[in-house]
């Protein structure tokens, strides 16, 4: 199975070393493919996905949001959500 698009996004961790508070950004990828949108941690069946929405909340990032039947999951982008919005709008239309 091929991806058709991917996104890239970011999460924040953060951990306490001996006496200091330490935050690390961590950079991943959420593919499209043609049944599923995978990421990270989580797999999501294209029909159990109702919408995806995005959030500007500065010019440098914003919430990629996906609705699906298991609740409303949000990440964090730096880039522009158009292309991957669109491509998965396509596969629902053809679906």
């Amino acid at each position: 199975m091929s991806i058709i698009s991917i996104i890239p996004y970011t999460y924040v961790e953060r951990k306490i070393k001996r006496t200091q508070k330490v935050t690390i950004q961590h950079s991943k990828d959420m593919c499209l493919y043609t049944d599923n949108i995978q990421t990270e941690n989580d797999c999501f069946h294209i029909n159990s996905i109702f919408d995806i929405s995005y959030k500007c909340v500065s010019k440098e990032s914003g919430f990629l949001y996906l609705h699906t039947n298991q609740g409303m999951f949000a990440y964090t982008i730096h880039t522009d959500p158009a292309a991957f919005i669109a491509a998965y709008k396509d596969i629902k239309k053809k679906g």
